[in-house]
């Protein structure tokens, strides 16, 4: 005889499929439509509810546990105003492929398109910037839905899912069953490549003269840099990595020639533009790489791997495409290679990388360390170099990311948490929530300026509640500083309200929140202040930096210009 089902009501079918799932945190903000919800939460220990102050810190949070964990990030909200406030981390996540599942609180069916009391239409809002959402209209379909909410997040090209909850289902009661599986007719992700594929790149591959490895967000997302490694270091070809991409090739090997794109380092964008074949791997082609799009790497023959074929010669057309999980993708190509004897030992292309070299030694990284005033690159080499590259780092948007990613050097995947696609300031402290909610004992580091802090700034009353040792890294410079620096570049100097005016003494603004504050504004202390905070493992603090004003980020490619047509700081520029 079968079991009897139990018969529950939504709320308790809500918090029962989310064990059943397996989630350990829910990040969230109460409210009327999904207080029946709350009430089940309270009532067990199982999923632990992370109360932010504001829906888009939550969101953010949410995210930060997802990049860094690979689980799918989990976020609750009420009605109208509650989920209007979690658009912003929906389409950060959207536009960096994160499995969030958003769960929204909607007003009682019968009210829906009433105006009623905190309604808005949740679907329609959020359709543009997920990658699926349901509304729920029978209790008997929400366990159902959930799974299928988990599965469309996490399955293919990762992104947001929003289910959208009516109050009423939540107090409605059926008999409870989590499905162990779910079949969507419509919806089959492809995973494995398709094997002519695979061998006509690796022929292409195998012929290169001057190869280029392109690889991005997607390696880390599926969690294929061990394959990677394999990959890159039997043909013995050099790699670049995308800002989303960082830590999915070690930042130390001899084969990174570091980040490429709009401030990239000038051996990667020369050798993309000089490159005969160019194996893109997990990436997108986003404008803030290619550049002109007209001048974007035209000796290349191009490989493009990647698991949404919608992905696939989108941006730039592609010899031979190749739809499928990179993880996959990559095994099957680190097999037929193990099989090929001409490739028993990575070929020297000894000429490829004379040149490349070449490239290097225009050293187009190189600052002034001796000086007084402190300059924000030496910040972040210091904290790489004190925290021995095991930190993780999150970033909010500006000056300050670009020189996170290209001083900071990543050995390991999600350790680099940053906003990529939607550059959302302010994503920097709720994200570092959320890591270090994951990893109680990790160092987790938030690399951010003033302009950016000051946006979820409420976010450590939250850091406070849960005690999260996070070390704030504010690179102070009292500008919005990447907004400053085009202004100066572009628009002969009329800084239109770039500069912040009337900002907070972070270091008392820290301490009335209960953390620790600090203000640094000599270079000869820089060591010791950071030396100093990582000590304390139980407690966040806020550093201040007062840095260096006029800073730029170089090197810079120009918005419409080509990958070799890159600017170097002025004491670098290039006859």
């Amino acid at each position: 005889m079968a079991a009897q089902k139990p018969v529950l009501r939504g709320a308790e079918i809500f918090v029962r499929a989310l064990k059943d799932e397996g989630v350990e945190y829910v990040f969230g903000y109460p409210g009327g439509a999904v207080l029946h919800i709350y009430d089940e939460l309270f009532k067990q220990e199982e999923v632990k509810h992370i109360l932010a102050r504001h829906e888009q810190g939550a969101g953010h949070a949410a995210d930060g546990y997802a990049r860094a964990t690979g689980k799918p990030g989990v976020l609750l909200v009420t009605s109208g105003p509650g989920v209007t406030n979690a658009v912003t981390p929906i389409a950060t996540a959207y536009m960096d492929s994160i499995p969030l599942v958003v769960f929204s609180g909607q007003v009682p069916k019968h009210l829906i398109g009433n105006d009623a009391f905190q309604e808005v239409d949740a679907i329609g809002i959020t359709r543009p910037c997920v990658k699926h959402n349901f509304l729920v209209k029978d209790v008997r379909d929400l366990a159902a839905t959930i799974k299928k909410a988990f599965f469309i997040a996490t399955s293919g090209r990762p992104g947001p899912v929003l289910v959208d909850i009516p109050k009423d289902i939540t107090a409605q009661s059926c008999e409870y069953e989590y499905p162990q599986n779910v079949e969507i007719r419509s919806y089959r992700p492809v995973v494995r490549g398709h094997p002519g594929q695979i061998r006509r790149a690796l022929k292409l591959i195998l012929g290169a003269k001057k190869p280029m490895l392109y690889t991005g967000g997607g390696v880390v997302l599926g969690n294929a840099s061990e394959e990677l490694r394999e990959f890159t270091r039997t043909l013995g070809y050099p790699i670049t990595n995308t800002l989303m991409g960082l830590g999915a090739f070690p930042a130390s090997d001899r084969q990174f020639i570091g980040m490429l794109g709009m401030h990239g380092t000038y051996e990667a964008n020369m050798a993309m533009h000089h490159c005969d074949v160019l194996i893109a791997i997990g990436a997108r082609f986003d404008d803030r790489v290619t550049g002109d799009l007209a001048q974007f790497c035209p000796y290349a023959k191009i490989v493009h791997i990647d698991v949404d074929p919608a992905s696939i010669a989108k941006n730039v057309p592609v010899d031979i495409p190749i739809v499928g999980d990179v993880k996959s993708v990559l095994t099957d190509l680190n097999g037929l290679l193990r099989e090929n004897p001409e490739r028993a030992e990575p070929q020297p292309l000894a000429e490829w990388w004379k040149q490349i070299g070449e490239w290097q030694s225009v050293d187009c990284l190189r600052f002034n360390r001796n000086t007084e005033v402190i300059k924000p690159q030496y910040v972040i080499e210091k904290l790489w170099e004190l925290t021995g590259g095991d930190a993780y780092v999150t970033s909010d948007v500006g000056q300050h990311q670009m020189w996170a990613a290209q001083f900071y050097k990543f050995d390991q995947p999600r350790r680099w948490i940053n906003s990529g696609g939607l550059g959302t300031m302010g994503f920097g402290l709720p994200a570092a929530m959320g890591v270090q909610m994951a990893f109680p004992e990790a160092t987790v580091a938030c690399i951010t300026g003033e302009a950016s802090l000051v946006m979820c700034i409420q976010e450590l009353s939250t850091c406070l509640q849960y005690r999260l040792p996070v070390k704030v890294i504010n690179l102070n410079n009292r500008y919005m500083g990447m907004v400053r620096q085009w202004q100066e570049f572009f628009y002969d100097k009329r800084y239109s309200h770039s500069y912040m005016d009337a900002l907070p003494d972070f270091v008392m603004l820290a301490q009335s929140f209960g953390h620790v504050g600090v203000r640094v504004d000599k270079t000869a202390d820089v060591e010791g202040a950071l030396r100093e905070a990582l000590k304390q493992k139980d407690r966040l603090v806020l550093m201040d930096f007062i840095t260096d004003q006029t800073e730029n980020v170089y090197p810079m490619m120009a918005s419409g210009k080509g990958q070799h047509e890159m600017h170097l700081s002025p004491d670098r520029e290039l006859a």
